[in-house]
């Protein structure tokens, strides 16, 4: 099984006979002997990269290997900066919870679901509230209701145990 290296073979590290070549401006040179190439190369004050060293005969082109490495990683770190990690937020409520305590765990997953976050609500039942789980899937429902302008549910309500949850995601504004 062979590595795959994110850096490119550079001058003499080349070990080809004869190479596909490409000039500096993207211009197809053609096949030349790797001294040939080297040559050019060191007379543009430039490098001589493999870039294909799959093909046959391996593709080299001539490049300021340092400003590419430059102009890579300064794409990585772009890249980095504009990927947002979701994350899951739970919220844990019982069957019986009354209103104002539903309101503010509402208004807890309005945030998370406006933060680009999904949230996951749980119902915990306790003792014998499980033979009342009817109760459980109302509060849901009701909550479901409320953030219905913010996130739209993953999947239906699920029994797990003593535990009945449902996952929310956010809805995206630019839709």
């Amino acid at each position: 099984m062979y590595i795959i290296s994110r850096e490119l073979l550079v001058n003499e590290q080349i070990d080809a006979k004869k190479v596909r070549l490409i000039g500096s401006d993207g211009e197809q040179i053609g096949i030349v002997t790797l001294e040939d190439a080297l040559n050019r190369a060191a007379a543009e004050r430039l490098d001589l990269a493999l870039v294909s060293p799959q093909a046959s005969p391996p593709v080299c082109k001539i490049m300021n290997y340092g400003k590419y490495k430059y102009e890579q990683s300064k794409r990585e770190r772009e890249a980095r900066k504009k990927q947002h990690i979701v994350n899951l937020k739970e919220i844990r409520m019982s069957p019986t919870i009354e209103e104002h305590d539903l309101n503010t765990k509402v208004r807890h997953a309005k945030k998370f679901l406006e933060s680009g976050d999904k949230v996951k609500i749980t119902i915990r039942f306790r003792g014998r509230q499980i033979v009342h789980s009817e109760l459980g899937k109302e509060v849901l429902v009701k909550m479901g209701d409320m953030l219905s302008d913010y996130g739209k549910p993953d999947s239906g309500v699920q029994m797990e145990g003593r535990h009945m949850s449902i996952t929310y995601s956010p809805i995206n504004k630019g839709e």
